[in-house]
């Protein structure tokens, strides 16, 4: 099974593709989508959209696995934080993959095993998990951690 983990983010959404085949899992890419200072919020979700349908069509993954917002740190970032979620789940719906979604603490649970786990703990074990050579970037490292969150639980429900 091919999963697409993102960790959506308004200036850097990191994102994933992981591939499961029974006990083994391996990184078939990752990266982040990141936003200029100076571009305006409706081409910072033009260009999330149009690059996460790109990783769609070349990696062809069979679900989407997101990481629910659970914070912010003032209404307008976690109002901007909800707009790429809807980006994310509109780019999943329109490549007509199933989406599903998981708490930072279900994430972090399944990635390290302590769902308070810190996010250099939660680099470190994706770089275990997945054979890297280095730690991945913070946020590409948060998005392979809910794919190989959902590879451990498939919710059966997508949202």
């Amino acid at each position: 099974m091919r999963i697409l983990g993102v960790d959506p983010g308004i200036n850097i959404t990191g994102y994933g593709v992981i591939e499961k085949d029974y006990d083994k899992t391996i990184d078939v890419v990752h990266g982040e989508i990141r936003r200029t200072k100076s571009e305006p919020l409706s081409k910072c979700l033009a260009k999330i959209y149009d690059d996460l349908i790109e990783i769609v069509e070349d990696f062809a993954p069979d679900a989407m696995a997101l990481e629910d917002i659970f914070y912010g740190k003032n209404v307008n970032s976690l109002i901007k934080q909800a707009q790429v979620k809807g980006v994310v789940m509109l780019a999943s719906c329109h490549s007509n993959i199933p989406i599903y979604e998981y708490t930072p603490l279900e994430v972090k649970k399944a990635v390290v095993g302590y769902g308070r786990a810190e996010k250099r703990q939660v680099q470190q074990m994706v770089k275990t998990i997945l054979n890297l050579s280095e730690l991945p970037p913070v946020d590409a490292s948060d998005a392979l951690a809910v794919a190989i969150c959902h590879s451990n639980f498939l919710k059966i429900v997508p949202i």
